[in-house]
């Protein structure tokens, strides 16, 4: 893991008390898990103006207010595969305010949420639901040589000359199998390579493959 950069004000407190106890800069480094430049700078900072927070640093001031950025992030939650220039347009209708792409996309990283790819799953019917449980409940004390005796198969597509229509969602991370970001699939053919796998176990020192392409 590297080193953070900042200390909130609290540490920075904590850093300044040690110093003074006579603890080495690099050993207050190294408890807070900062770079030795950081409490460099901060003894040097204390040393001079007897405070520990930091100057205010000019700079150009946000294109955008806290209620614009709670709007983009409403935005991105409403159409989560919105793209950032979708969100642009909608914010520049909603309140007149032009930023570029890369904004959009700071300002929703700033809420945690970042462009993934949707999750997939297969299409659950309201039985397949209610069915699970009981499922889960009559086999979880099975034993390995039980379960020796399934063939657990699966397929698979595979698409090499167009678009897979491969959505991308806006989510925090953490939360990947909400159903907001969740792409519900059922079996399909046509137009692909369809690859059907299975593998069993007649017992644990000889495993049986299968697959078939169609």
């Amino acid at each position: 893991m590297l080193p953070r950069q900042k200390l909130n004000e609290f540490e920075r407190g904590r850093a300044v008390a040690w110093f003074q106890d006579g603890v080495p800069k690099r050993e207050v480094a190294r408890r807070l898990h900062v770079s030795i430049s950081v409490i460099v700078r901060l003894i040097q900072r204390f040393t001079a103006t007897g405070r520990v927070q930091e100057r205010r640093r000019p700079g150009r001031p946000k294109k955008t207010t806290p209620r614009e950025d709670c709007l983009i992030e409403r935005l991105a939650l409403q159409t989560r595969t919105a793209s950032s220039s979708i969100i642009r347009r909608q914010l520049r209708v909603a309140t007149n305010t032009n930023i570029s792409q890369q904004t959009i996309r700071t300002r929703l990283h700033g809420f945690n949420l970042r462009s993934r790819r949707l999750a997939v799953r297969p299409r659950l019917t309201p039985a397949h639901r209610a069915a699970r449980r009981p499922f889960c409940r009559r086999h979880v004390r099975w034993t390995r040589q039980q379960w020796s005796q399934v063939l657990f198969s699966d397929e698979s597509r595979f698409t090499l000359n167009h678009n897979d229509d491969r959505l991308r969602v806006w989510r925090h991370q953490g939360k990947r199998y909400i159903d907001a970001t969740v792409q519900e699939k059922v079996a399909f053919g046509g137009g692909s390579v369809m690859v059907w796998g299975g593998l069993s176990a007649f017992t644990t020192e000889h495993p049986c493959f299968m697959y078939r392409v169609t």
